[in-house]
């Protein structure tokens, strides 16, 4: 039924949903949203009716939904909010990098198999540290993280030493289980340093000086991109599981290679897993 009045013709909700290309079901979510509120509303019914003209606006919510747009970002764009989609752009390509990488090992497990590494037991002693902390919202945010913390950790030390601060050993800390959020570590080892006990080792700075305490590994060698560590990784925790190796619950991955000067496939990490004492 259309309705008449001062308004002009009024559509009911059922019509204006196929005038709009939408459910009603989503017409009534739009409404609660206040994305797109009904121009009428019949106080006994509660009946919803449109005018013909507000299915440009309808018409626009379906196209942003079609491009991931969230609602309430749709909100802000129908409010004529500045910006309002750089994030949501922003989320997209970081979708489409993940993808990319995950693309990447697929293929390395098409043309080598499924994940194998030599694996070996090590004993690691105790070693002082300065560290970088932070926190991934998720394992898909690990890598961003840690490269920001090696990035803060190398600029804080190369400021500290009125240049580049020389060789570092560099080794990343998580947990095995890689919950939300995963707590990552990126340190520098300090045995051997040049100064290592003067001021320019100790914290501050966003720096942290800690003991990175020892233990036994399972231990394998990664040769290749750093977002393909965890295949090595997964071999390893392989192995474990096969010799019955209790793992202790942390993972570190030691950066063999200067990332700047050595090709993604040739970088070498050597991937530590802390087993049990057998």
């Amino acid at each position: 039924m259309d309705l008449s009045g001062e308004d002009g013709e009024l559509l009911p909700i059922g019509r204006f949903a196929r005038l709009g290309r939408l459910s009603v079901k989503q017409l009534r979510r739009y409404d609660e949203l206040g994305l797109l509120r009904p121009a009428y509303v019949d106080a006994y019914t509660g009946y919803r009716y449109y005018r013909p003209e507000q299915a440009r606006v309808a018409m626009s919510i379906g196209l942003l939904r079609s491009l991931d747009v969230p609602l309430p970002v749709i909100g802000r764009v129908l409010a004529g909010a500045e910006g309002a989609l750089e994030g949501v752009r922003e989320a997209l390509e970081a979708e489409l990098e993940r993808r990319r990488r995950t693309l990447a090992s697929l293929e390395r497990v098409m043309a080598h198999g499924l994940p194998a590494a030599e694996v070996r037991v090590v004993r690691e002693a105790s070693r002082r540290v300065l560290a970088v902390r932070g926190l991934a919202s998720g394992p898909g945010d690990v890598g961003r993280v840690t490269s920001a913390a090696v990035a803060r950790l190398t600029g804080e030390l190369a400021a500290r030493s009125s240049g580049a601060p020389g060789p570092l050993r560099l080794v990343g800390v998580f947990p095995v289980e890689l919950d939300e959020p995963v707590p990552v570590m990126v340190a520098a080892v300090l045995d051997g340093s040049p100064g290592a006990g003067s001021a320019a080792w100790e914290s501050g700075g966003g720096l942290e000086a800690a003991e990175l305490p020892g233990g036994v590994f399972a231990a394998a060698t990664h040769v290749g991109p750093y977002d393909q560590v965890g295949l090595t990784a997964h071999a390893v925790l392989a192995w474990c599981a096969e010799r019955r190796r209790a793992v202790r619950g942390s993972m570190r991955e030691v950066y063999v290679s200067d990332p700047a000067v050595t090709p993604p496939e040739e970088l070498v990490t050597r991937v530590w897993v802390e087993v049990e004492e057998e």
